[in-house]
């Protein structure tokens, strides 16, 4: 038994999985930012991306077994050539599509196109900007960041973003530490871009750094790794755990992989039965009830108000 799971029996609570609602896909490493926090640890020069065989089968899974959700995320899924093919795949079959957008890529030459596609196919936009102000954004994220990203606002607000479709923005702390109150954030964001830029969004989503990856990375050359692990740890939050993501949303990795969660992907912690599983090889009736693998990155997701890829999970 790990600390996660300890922790989760001193609280006589189990973490098995709920009907699928969600199917995440993560079409691969590439990026065209290098961020410092990514827990996918996604960079231009990565060159893990799902290839034509298998972006077919899951779109044939996604044909047989419609989920209520389908949610792009990479890397940069905008990069991947079956992007398109997967948008309208899901729209086909009713299900509800997410682009999880950085941002810059639409300002990336070549990539113009994106904001109207989008809003044609009535794609919900999650957006990562981790912050109102330009030194904190580029810092995280890289010089010239935030300015692209004002710019790639613009033009999704332009395409209807934020008032006819569902436009909303990612926070995540700057460093080893828990997100603020999502609300007050929420409000902070919106006085701050509506009066500087003219941009409207719908919600604010707080997320907490997971301790994986490029930021677990960070946190070890600053010496803060054993103390961010702490402040997670101690701000376990019971309250938190009926709402966590793994239990209704299903991870599918580039080669078809499957996965708790996307975190739990970039750990390389495959789901099994006897042998790996892959998409093809479930179906959703499958994962119900079945027990959650955890390690100790889960405290992310439990510490505070929780996180999870639609924000807190508490009050």
């Amino acid at each position: 038994m790990n600390r996660f799971e300890q922790a989760l029996a001193g609280h006589g609570l189990a973490l098995h999985r709920a009907r699928l609602q969600t199917l995440q896909l993560n079409v691969g490493r590439k990026c065209n930012q290098a961020c410092r926090h990514c827990h996918v640890d996604a960079a231009p020069w990565r060159t893990e991306m799902m290839d034509e065989p298998t972006a077919h089968r899951i779109g044939d899974w996604i044909r047989r077994y419609p989920s209520e959700i389908v949610d792009l995320t990479g890397g940069a899924p905008e990069l991947s050539e079956f992007f398109r093919y997967f948008v309208e795949t899901a729209r086909a079959v009713g299900a509800e599509v997410i682009d999880r957008n950085n941002l810059t890529v639409i300002e990336e030459q070549g990539y113009g196109w994106l904001p109207g596609y989008l809003a044609e196919h009535q794609v919900q936009v999650i957006a990562s900007l981790p912050c109102y102000s330009a030194e904190n954004v580029n810092k995280q994220r890289g010089n010239g960041v935030f300015e692209k990203s004002i710019s790639a606002l613009r033009k999704l607000n332009a395409a209807g973003y934020g008032t006819k479709l569902p436009l909303h923005l990612i926070y995540n702390p700057l460093g080893p530490t828990l997100p603020g109150p999502q609300a007050e954030l929420e409000a902070d964001y919106k006085e701050v871009l509506g009066r500087k830029f003219g941009i409207i969004f719908n919600k604010l989503y707080t997320i907490t750094n997971q301790p994986i990856a490029r930021f677990a990375d960070d946190l070890r050359r600053q010496g803060k790794w054993d103390e961010y692990l702490e402040l997670l740890a101690n701000s376990f939050n019971p309250a938190t755990v009926d709402g966590l993501m793994c239990r209704t949303t299903l991870s599918v990795g580039y080669r078809g992989e499957l996965y708790d969660c996307d975190f739990n992907q970039m750990l390389d912690m495959q789901m099994q039965n006897g042998r790996p599983l892959f998409l093809w090889d479930i179906t959703p009736d499958y994962l119900e009830q079945r027990a959650i693998q955890t390690g100790v990155h889960c405290f992310a997701c439990t510490a505070g108000c929780g996180s999870s890829c639609t924000g807190a999970l508490a009050a």
